[in-house]
């Protein structure tokens, strides 16, 4: 069996049992956006398609805010099937650097595969699986719909990003709204620009339904 072919078993044994908007059909999404993307673009196509396969394979969200826990299993996936080392260390470290966390996270490394792989990753975001993930999310975590009386925080550390408990509709101005113009690839932003159209469209409907206008 391939490396690739390999990875994908892995994941999808790990995130058998992973929250609906972060599980192995989130990953092969983003897997699936990754290799869009990579066509227009020069590139490891290899080290694009294993970050795309094992960037949530231990999120932080689930497993207490532990940013560490995701890259060192990533790790040892890598090792234990004697990926050359160079390879490895480009993939943890697009693992560590692929999250948005609040808008307040300076990358610490930067690549055209990491470019590639974190426009993937917000495509996912955004659009109408965005929102879907967004309100699954929202439900997990038995958060409001809305509420008119909690405003956006549209200043947020990362700490308080990760601590969040506003409702959902809050999301879309903390960050869904906010990706199209984070995009790095062309590709990226061209996607990018049509799903967050549909996002307004949603949200301006949202609204006038809220107030029984429609």
């Amino acid at each position: 069996m391939s490396l690739i072919a390999n990875t994908i078993q892995f994941v999808k044994e790990q995130l058998k049992n992973a929250e609906g908007g972060h599980d192995w059909f989130h990953i092969e999404r983003v897997y699936k956006n990754a290799q869009l993307i990579a066509k227009a673009e020069t590139c490891d196509l290899e080290v694009v398609q294993l970050a795309a396969l094992l960037h949530d394979i231990a999120d932080s969200k689930f497993h207490d805010g532990d940013e560490t826990i995701g890259p060192m299993v990533a790790r040892a996936y890598l090792e234990s099937n004697h990926v050359l080392p160079a390879t490895v260390d480009h993939v943890i470290a697009i693992i560590e650097n692929i999250s948005y966390k609040g808008g307040n996270f300076e990358r610490t490394f930067d690549s055209k595969e990491l470019q590639i792989v974190q426009d993937a990753d917000r495509l996912d975001a955004i659009g109408a699986i965005g929102i879907a993930r967004t309100f699954n999310y929202g439900g997990f975590k038995n958060r409001a719909l809305y509420d008119p009386e909690i405003k956006a925080n549209l200043s947020q550390t990362k700490e308080e990003y990760k601590k969040n408990e506003a409702p959902t509709i809050n999301h879309f101005y903390e960050k869904l709204l906010l990706l199209k113009d984070k995009m790095n690839t062309t590709t990226g932003k061209e996607i990018a620009q049509n799903r967050h159209d549909f996002m307004e469209s949603f949200l301006a409907q949202f609204y006038a339904e809220w107030e029984g206008k429609v």
